[in-house]
């Protein structure tokens, strides 16, 4: 009966901080649903403060989708995101390969470039970079943008799918050459299959970076027209005021695309490293 009771005690005690701590995590995310749902400041600045909205409202989002610019700022995040996520998951499969499985004179020193690159600041580069854009007419460019964010998510690419392959056996490479496979052809086939969760991972990380960067978008687009979610949202931010209601509205449809990418990626993120080498 003792260890009985002790066990519900350790289990209770231990359920009640995770739900602790998961009320803690999500009430920012409660909260910025439930002031998206308030029609007016008055009830978003209310004192007594109202954790429900009297009159749940869509007016914000409204406001946002139809008489802002919100939809061209997500296709032009859902662009630039895409593009720089796909390309840095490509270089850093092609390069990590390399890194991994090839021995040569700068492999160290290259390694050691891709890590030191990741401790730079963004901010650092910004001011020589505005200089060079400005220079040769290229600001205010969807597609400058988005090369720009694939160059800023290579090294991490690099490196993380770098781990990846290093944890990844070389017979399975060494018995399709057997076969009669190329280089790439065993990347493709065989190796590939099996790096799923961990080009899963990279890109997810690489898309949802490119997604809220904000220092790079702010410097480089001023037209209405190219800006980018998190641009488009710190507009919101007035002189005298800020525009509480709109931008919780604007978050929350920001966080769709995110989601829905977990979701359908989750399989792979889930799957183990070496499922590939069983199939087929």
């Amino acid at each position: 009966m003792d260890r009985k009771y002790s066990k519900f005690i350790l289990d209770f005690f231990k359920y009640g901080v995770l739900l602790l701590f998961l009320v803690i995590v999500m009430f920012p995310f409660f909260w910025m649903l439930v002031t998206s749902l308030k029609g007016s400041q008055a009830e978003i600045y209310a004192f007594p403060v109202q954790y429900l909205p009297q009159k749940p409202s869509l007016v914000n989002y409204i406001s946002m989708l139809w008489k802002g610019n919100f939809g061209r700022y997500m296709s032009n995040s859902l662009l630039v995101s895409t593009v720089a996520a796909t390309f840095a998951s490509m270089i850093g499969i092609g390069a990590g390969y390399i890194l991994s499985r090839f021995k040569f004179r700068l492999k160290s020193p290259l390694l050691l470039f891709y890590l030191i690159t990741q401790m730079i600041p963004t901010f650092i580069m910004l001011p020589s970079l505005y200089q060079m854009l400005s220079k040769h007419h290229m600001l205010n460019n969807i597609w400058v943008m988005a090369l720009l964010y694939t160059n800023m998510m290579i090294p991490f690419s690099v490196v993380t799918l770098r781990g990846f392959f290093d944890g990844i056996s070389s017979t399975l490479e060494e018995a399709a050459w057997i076969d009669g496979c190329s280089y790439g052809a065993a990347l493709r086939k065989i190796i590939i299959p099996v790096m799923k969760p961990g080009i899963a991972a990279t890109f997810i990380f690489a898309f949802i970076n490119s997604w809220n960067e904000l220092f790079m978008a702010i410097m480089f687009i001023d037209k209405d027209k190219y800006k980018t979610i998190p641009v488009g949202l710190n507009a919101l931010i007035l002189k005298y005021d800020i525009k509480w209601g709109e931008m919780a509205a604007g978050t929350v449809m920001a966080l769709i695309p995110t989601i829905l990418l977990f979701s359908v990626a989750q399989k792979y993120m889930i799957e183990g490293l070496t499922a590939g080498s069983v199939k087929g």
